[in-house]
């Protein structure tokens, strides 16, 4: 397991999501009247909205990808060391050398 990409995996997600978080959907969201339409004003206001719902699911989706992510990477660092110290007690134990003593 490449422990270093699932690193960058994490840290990739939570980046665009901070990223995601300083850009706002409603920032595109202009005043009725720029529109010069009553009807295309609302349309705007309504995929904005419908696109804000979208994009929050992403953002939760993502965090929580992101938070497995590292869960994965904890859980395959600590049975790394806990191979690694199984490994040394059982070449301890045939070198004959008493780890205890």
């Amino acid at each position: 397991m490449d422990l270093d990409a699932l690193r960058k995996a994490a840290s990739g997600i939570s980046t665009t999501l901070d990223a995601m978080a300083t850009k706002k959907v409603s920032d595109i969201d202009a005043p009725k009247d720029d529109f010069g339409h009553a009807e295309l004003a609302a349309a705007v206001v309504d995929f904005c909205d419908r696109w804000n719902i979208g994009v929050s699911h992403l953002a939760s989706d993502g965090a929580e990808v992101s938070d497995r992510l590292n869960h994965c990477v904890k859980s395959y660092e600590a049975a790394e060391q806990h191979i690694q110290i199984s490994v040394q007690g059982i070449l301890q134990s045939s070198s004959g050398t008493d780890p205890g003593a």
